[in-house]
């Protein structure tokens, strides 16, 4: 079974509202397809390991998938046992988990079970993570319970960051931290203002120190990463002829690697509250050595000169980052593909990804 023939399969496998069939797919495929210990733990992540070193290298992802359109659906009826859609046209394969990231989960698969073991120095590792997009919980209880390789390559997407067509490795990517910002006050009518507090005052004054506030900067290997602030949400007031006396803010911060923006901040302000609602870590690949590898690596798997880069947004690497693994994101997804009504990802992307995780392994 080669890398699209797996995609294909796992594709058509529903996993948006339940993965644990995708995940008892990518499991026995393991223990059929390969000779290496095999293990679902409790949270329903799977890993499988072979070879033996004095460094372990994961190749990792993860099986769920955000809910598809409509028409990525037989039958255009979205429900939890939906037969997913799957078309190939133009080299590309379309449908929901094509690009995001089904598809370099089967290269990882492949690339796990075809690495030469004459050629492993190190302990070889399958990851693969349930609950990733609801806020890389997978990865995160997995952390816990004590899963540190020493290095990973995570495949989300890295194609057409430099270059039109071009698998980049990333070095580093930015982490999410969601917030609500709640400000109180007291209700009056609004003919009778001064015997109230208006809460959308306040709210205003704690909107304005985020619009005045510096974001952290960092460099991770050369490469700038600027973290950035953003009230997306803002809902307060009871009716039109009455002084507010609640007003929430949602707020989306987009972090980077040893700094966080001081939004705590704003509770200076009497009777506003900050509580963090989500936090996905970023990433930083702290060994220059493992990236060059990647990067060579790479370079000889495709005719483009693939570069080192950075990406917008948090995966599964911000959660192996923190529990001290070197990560790389090398994925076959281009920018604006996932999670889109007509998710698709490149056949000759998925082979070239697949040869440059078993060239990682055996170069390591």
């Amino acid at each position: 079974m080669d890398v699209a023939d797996l995609t294909r399969e796992l594709v058509a496998i529903p996993s948006h509202d339940d993965e644990t069939a995708a995940g008892d797919y990518v499991e026995e495929w393991l223990r059929e397809h390969t000779d290496a210990a095999v293990e679902r733990d409790e949270h329903g992540n799977v890993f499988a390991r072979r070879g033996a070193g004095e460094a372990s290298l994961a190749l990792a992802g993860h099986h769920d998938v955000v809910p598809p359109d409509a028409s990525q659906v037989v039958g255009g009826s979205v429900e939890p046992e939906s037969d997913y859609v799957l078309e190939e046209r133009d080299g590309r394969l379309y449908g929901r988990g094509t690009a995001d990231m089904k598809g370099c989960l089967a290269a990882a698969m492949c690339a796990f079970r075809d690495a030469d073991p004459d050629d492993l120095d190190c302990e070889l590792v399958f990851a693969s993570f349930v609950e990733e997009e609801d806020g890389a919980l997978g990865s995160e209880k997995a952390v816990e319970d004590g899963f540190a390789p020493d290095y990973a390559v995570v495949g989300e997407g890295s194609t057409g960051y430099s270059a039109a067509g071009v698998t980049d490795v990333a070095v580093a990517h930015k982490g999410r931290r969601g917030s609500t910002i709640t400000a109180r006050g007291t209700a009056a009518h609004a003919s009778e203002a001064e015997e109230g507090e208006n809460a959308v005052y306040a709210a205003t004054d704690a909107i304005e120190l985020l619009r005045e506030m510096e974001v952290p900067e960092t460099e991770v290997l050369g490469h700038e990463l600027e973290g950035s602030v953003v009230v997306t949400e803002i809902e307060g007031g009871s009716a039109w002829n009455v002084v507010p006396e609640r007003c929430e803010i949602t707020v989306d911060e987009r972090t980077v690697p040893g700094e966080r923006a001081p939004l705590e901040w704003v509770e200076t302000y009497e009777a506003v509250e900050w509580t963090v609602d989500q936090d996905l870590e970023p990433m930083a690949c702290g060994d220059a050595d493992f990236a060059e590898l990647a990067l060579d690596v790479a370079a000889a798997e495709q005719a483009g000169d693939p570069e080192h880069v950075v990406k917008p947004h948090a995966t599964d690497a911000g959660n192996l980052a923190e529990a001290g693994t070197d990560c790389l994101v090398i994925g076959a997804a281009e920018p604006g593909e996932a999670h889109t009504a007509d998710e698709s990802v490149s056949m000759d992307v998925l082979d070239r990804c697949f040869r440059i995780y078993r060239g990682i392994a055996e170069s390591l």
